[in-house]
C-alpha cells in the first residue's frame, strides 16, 4: 500500500468518525482532571500511612516504660534541663513551705489531653508513698510530705497520666503488647496526625536489636554501646546513619567491698585507683560520682594515672604487713569484659595481680565488682552511699558522708545544696569506696 492511498484511508476514516474522535478526546481529557482532583484530595484527607520502627534493649513492665518514651506521650509538671535544674512545664509555677514538706503547684491554663478532654487536677493520678495530694480547686495540686524532700520537683517531672494511660503529648498509646510481665511492643499514634505511626520494639540484648536492625526489622536502633555484627560495623551497611552521644545517665563504676579483709585498707584502695588506665574507649572518662552537666559537679582528679605512687603504696602495705600483695578478683558483668581486662593489664604493670570472674548479676559477695549505676537528675546520692542503706554495695561506712547525705535531700537552698555536695564529692573520693570509670558511648542508627 503506497502512502497516498495510506493517507487517504486515514483522511476518510478521521472524517466519517470526526464527532466520535473528539468526543472521546475531550472525555478523556475531562477524566484525567475529575480523576486527579480527586486523588489529590483523597490524599489529602488520608494520608497514607507513615510508620517507623525504634528498636530499644531492655525488660520494662509497663509501669517502669522509660521516660525517653512516655515522654512521646505525655509531659510532667516540671521539665529538668541537662544540669538538673527543674523549669515549670504542664506547672506554671509552683511554692516550697513548711521548709520542704509542702509543694503547690499552679497548673497552666488551656491544656488538653490527647483525647480532647481539659487538663485539670482532678483529671490526674499520682501514686506517691507517703505523699498526700490535695486538689483544692482544678488548677492547683497540693503535694504534703512527711520528711522535706528536695528532688521533689525532679520527681514532679515525669509524665502525668489520667485513667486509661492518655497522657498531654503529641502521641497517643494505641496499643501496647505485653510477653509475661514485661512489655515486648508498644504502637504509638499521632494524637492529631494518626496517620502517623510509631512502633517501640523491646529486645532482650544488644546482639539482638543488632540482628533485627540488619534484616530491616526496626528503622532506628537506639542506646547502642557496640555497633559490631559479625566483624562489620553497623555504619558501613548501606543507607545506615549513626549518631553518637554520651549517656550521662550510666556511671561505669569499680566497687570495692570496703569490708574485705585486703581492701578495707584504704591504702590498696588508693593504689588500685592510681594504677587504673588513663582513659576508656567505651566511654569519656569519669572525675566524679556526678554527671559533669549537673549544677553540683566539682571535677576532682585525686586518681589521676600515677602508676609510680601506686608502686610506692603497694610497697608501703607489704613492708607493714610482712607479706606480698595477695592476688584480687573482680567480679564482672559479661559486657564489661574487655574493660576488665585493660584494668587487670594495667594493674600488672603497677605490680598487682587480679584475675577476672564474670557473673550474670551483681553479686551478693565480692571483692570488686565492675559495673554500672543510674545516676540521678538531681544530686542526691543518698542510696548509693548512706551507711543504712541496702543498695550501698561496698558496704561504706562514713558518718560524716551520712550526714551530708541526709542535709542534702532535706536542704531546699540551692546554694546550701551545692556547699553539701561539694564536700560530699571531696570526701567520697578521698575515701575511695569506688573508682569511678567512665560514662559510656551510646550510638543511634537509622536506616536512611
Amino acid at each position: 500500500m503506497n502512502r497516498r492511498l495510506l493517507f487517504w484511508l486515514i483522511k476518510a476514516y478521521v472524517k466519517k468518525w470526526r464527532k466520535t474522535i473528539f468526543f472521546f478526546f475531550a472525555f478523556g481529557l475531562l477524566f484525567f482532571f475529575i480523576l486527579q482532583f480527586f486523588l489529590s484530595t483523597i490524599i489529602a484527607k488520608f494520608p497514607l500511612i507513615q510508620k517507623e520502627t525504634i528498636g530499644v534493649v531492655g525488660a520494662y513492665p509497663t509501669e517502669n516504660i522509660p521516660q525517653f518514651i512516655l515522654s512521646d506521650v505525655s509531659r510532667g509538671l516540671t521539665s529538668i534541663d541537662k544540669r538538673g535544674v527543674p523549669h515549670p512545664d504542664l506547672a506554671d509555677s509552683w511554692e516550697i513551705k513548711d521548709s520542704g514538706k509542702t509543694y503547690i503547684i499552679h497548673l497552666k491554663q488551656n491544656q488538653f489531653f490527647s483525647d480532647g478532654s481539659q487538663f485539670t487536677s482532678d483529671s490526674l493520678t499520682f501514686q506517691y508513698s507517703d505523699v498526700q495530694v490535695l486538689r483544692p480547686n482544678p488548677s492547683t495540686l497540693v503535694f504534703r510530705l512527711k520528711e522535706p524532700y528536695a528532688p521533689f520537683l525532679i520527681i514532679l517531672s515525669r509524665p502525668v497520666f489520667k485513667d486509661g494511660f492518655v497522657g498531654v503529648g503529641q502521641w497517643r498509646i494505641k496499643e501496647i503488647k505485653v510477653n509475661g510481665t514485661f512489655v515486648s511492643s508498644l504502637t504509638l499514634a499521632g494524637a492529631k496526625e494518626p496517620f502517623k505511626i510509631r512502633i517501640y520494639q523491646f529486645y532482650p540484648t544488644q546482639e539482638s536489636l543488632r540482628l533485627a536492625f540488619v534484616l530491616g526489622n526496626v528503622s532506628q536502633a537506639v542506646g547502642l554501646t557496640d555497633l559490631t555484627f559479625k566483624d562489620k560495623k553497623l555504619n558501613v551497611f548501606p543507607n545506615a546513619k549513626v549518631t553518637k552521644d554520651t549517656d550521662y545517665r550510666q556511671l561505669v563504676t569499680l566497687f570495692y567491698n570496703t569490708q574485705d579483709k585486703d581492701l578495707s585498707d584504704k591504702r590498696l584502695r588508693d593504689a588500685l585507683s592510681f594504677a587504673l588506665p588513663p582513659t576508656f574507649i567505651e566511654g569519656e572518662r569519669a572525675l566524679s560520682p556526678l554527671s559533669p552537666l549537673s549544677w553540683a559537679y566539682q571535677q576532682n582528679t585525686l586518681y589521676l594515672p600515677d602508676r609510680d605512687h601506686a608502686k610506692l603504696l603497694i610497697a608501703t602495705i607489704q613492708q607493714d604487713t610482712k607479706a606480698s600483695l595477695p592476688s584480687l578478683t573482680i567480679s564482672v558483668l559479661p559486657k564489661y569484659k574487655d574493660v576488665a581486662g585493660a584494668i587487670v593489664a594495667a594493674w600488672k604493670q603497677a605490680g598487682i595481680k587480679a584475675k577476672i570472674k564474670i557473673v550474670s548479676n551483681k553479686p551478693d559477695n565480692f571483692q570488686m565488682f565492675l559495673g554500672n549505676f543510674n545516676v540521678p537528675l538531681d544530686p542526691d546520692q543518698y542510696t548509693l552511699w548512706h551507711s543504712n542503706q541496702d543498695n550501698n554495695i561496698t558496704k561504706f561506712n562514713n558518718q560524716r558522708i551520712d550526714k551530708l547525705l541526709e542535709d542534702g535531700r532535706k536542704t531546699v537552698d540551692s546554694s546550701a545544696r551545692l556547699k553539701m555536695y561539694t564536700d560530699f564529692q571531696k570526701y567520697l573520693m578521698d575515701e575511695a569506696p569506688a573508682a569511678f570509670l567512665y560514662f559510656p558511648y551510646t550510638y543511634t542508627v537509622t536506616r536512611n
